[in-house]
């Protein structure tokens, strides 16, 4: 069975000012995919991640979300964000990290509806999912950075959605958390075949748990499986990157650039 397309970008460009930050950039992530996008930093990865949530809008090109231009695409519910919250996460926020989670509700509802018990047991059971149920009832700003992110992930998934953009999530999260959190979303992907664009530095980690990687510096100079990219030579790397790499990309001990 073919793969559905969730994202496509076609020749896009985008500039502060008058600077290009990002540079006809042309790809497309299929459903079922986990992919990691690398690259310096000033690449434009964040910025790519933007325009494809419609916050920003292309200078030129085509951004279609399950294949309707993003200008006029109005199933958000279908697509989760996780940003770097972890990192800037006010730790005197009053809720509880079920509050978090059920305000991920909120889209699917109307105005007129009210909270009950089939929403109740939806949140507890996605927090059971991320291992997070029995923290229901802590305020947010009690946990660490792993944990939080967590809850965040939750707060994306309550509502079902088809797709996850996470934008450097890790920031922020110790050491220990970070590969439990790679593996949390590789399981997610996994079981409930669900589509992953994670923004990262973390090349070592990401190259062990994608399934695809787009290397990014102002466009995108690669696209394709982990494998081939991990076979890829130290000089086509060093290329794509700007400066001198020495198989960082190969190190799955969590090394980053």
């Amino acid at each position: 069975m073919a793969q559905e397309p969730l994202i496509e970008l076609e020749d896009v460009s985008f500039k502060y000012d008058r600077n290009w930050v990002v540079e006809n950039v042309n790809m497309t992530i299929n459903e079922g995919q986990f992919v990691g996008l690398v690259g310096p930093n000033g690449s434009g990865k964040s910025t790519l991640i933007k325009l494809m949530l419609g916050l920003e809008k292309p200078v030129r090109g085509h951004i279609r979300l399950f294949g309707k231009e993003v200008k006029k695409f109005n199933r958000w519910q279908e697509v989760g964000f996780v940003s770097q919250k972890a990192n800037s996460f006010n730790s005197g926020f009053p809720a509880t990290v079920y509050e978090v989670v059920r305000s991920g509700l909120v889209s699917r509802m109307n105005m007129f509806q009210l909270f009950n018990h089939s929403h109740k047991d939806k949140v507890l059971a996605t927090l059971r999912e991320v291992e997070m149920e029995e923290y229901a009832q802590h305020s947010i700003g009690e946990l660490s950075g792993g944990q939080q992110q967590r809850v965040f992930i939750a707060r994306a998934l309550v509502s079902d959605p088809s797709l996850i953009i996470l934008d450097e999530p890790t920031v922020g999260v110790d050491s220990e958390h970070v590969t439990a959190f790679y593996d949390l979303l590789a399981k997610l992907n996994g079981e409930r075949n669900l589509t992953l664009l994670m923004v990262s530095h973390d090349i070592g980690t990401i190259t062990s748990h994608a399934t695809h990687v787009a290397c990014m510096n102002k466009t995108v100079h690669f696209h394709g499986s982990t494998e081939d990219y991990e076979n890829m030579d130290d000089e086509t790397l060093s290329l794509m990157y700007g400066h001198s790499l020495q198989q960082l990309t190969h190190n799955h001990e969590g090394s980053s650039l």
